[in-house]
């Protein structure tokens, strides 16, 4: 049985854990919130545009068909957009979202996919995809909490560029979706071409002047939409972050506390045996003399 001293050096050691996760706990429930906030206040933006360009998509007057639209029969390049985040400690938010990563690499291969080249945001996912040998044309890392678009964009607009220039069939992009506090659920959707779920069909039929001509105005807003979509998903996978990270930490401050009540009950026994031992050595003694 350990000693006195050495449990009583433990339990300091676990005390001053748990005023660590304690305070990473707190930490994650204030950027939480404001995480959650940027994320909602996206929304109306993104839902804007999709209609815009659900209509324009959809519009009689040009015959023009973007290639963001074009669907090929054939799929035998792909890119990946895999959003993670920079930092640990979140539970298994990164290991989720790399597990169905995974197996989509793995489908694709036995589909028969030829080459797949992969953007990575978030520093887990970079190493996650250097690890598995997959070609990482573009990263973007320490966004920080509150991530810029022009910071963003840039990477996604390697793969944006070769699928409009057709050296790839499809994008598809692996993010955490937000659904409340205690749920965040891994999801791989298909970024491009921009599918009917994505797009959506216009309830009325809307009358444009384009300006300068309907081509241009397609090629923008279209482009603008699919940013949007990326940066709705890394909003989306930072709230689902912090919440994870905050419950990771709440629980790690529970067990603390429960190992702290364990070793304190070990202690106190360790105490009453050697005071017992004392006191037998003391009758012992008095009886011999």
């Amino acid at each position: 049985m350990a000693s006195g001293k050495e449990i009583r050096t433990k339990i300091k050691s676990v005390q001053n854990t748990r005023k660590i996760t304690k305070a990473m706990e707190m930490v994650a429930a204030s950027k939480m919130r404001k995480a959650q906030d940027r994320m909602r206040a996206a929304r109306p933006y993104a839902e804007k545009v999709r209609q815009l360009a659900a209509h324009l998509a959809q519009a009689s007057v040009t015959d023009y068909k973007h290639p963001f639209l074009v669907h090929k029969a054939q799929v035998k390049k792909v890119g990946l957009i895999l959003v993670t985040t920079d930092k640990g400690l979140c539970g298994g938010l990164n290991t989720n979202i790399q597990r169905v990563a995974l197996n989509a690499l793995k489908s694709w291969e036995t589909a028969g996919v030829s080459e797949v080249r992969a953007c990575c945001i978030g520093n887990k996912g970079l190493g996650f995809l250097q690890r598995l040998g997959v070609n990482v044309v573009a990263n973007a890392v320490q966004l920080g909490d509150t991530p810029a678009l022009d910071k963003l964009i840039g990477p996604v607009k390697v793969l944006l560029d070769a699928f409009y220039n057709g050296e790839l069939d499809a994008v598809h992009i692996a993010y955490t979706r937000f659904i409340n506090t205690m749920k965040q659920e891994p999801q791989l959707e298909q970024l491009l071409p921009l599918t009917g779920d994505k797009l959506g069909t216009p309830e009325n039929s809307w009358d444009y002047l384009y300006e300068p001509d309907p081509q241009v105005v397609i090629d923008e807003l279209l482009v603008r939409y699919v940013e949007a979509l990326v940066y709705q998903t890394l909003a989306e996978n930072m709230a689902s972050e912090q919440s994870a990270r905050m419950v990771a930490m709440k629980a790690a401050s529970d067990n603390a506390r429960n190992v702290i009540g364990e070793l304190q009950l070990v202690y106190n026994k360790t105490r009453q045996a050697a005071i017992t031992k004392e006191l037998s050595e003391i009758v012992g003694g008095a009886a011999a003399v």
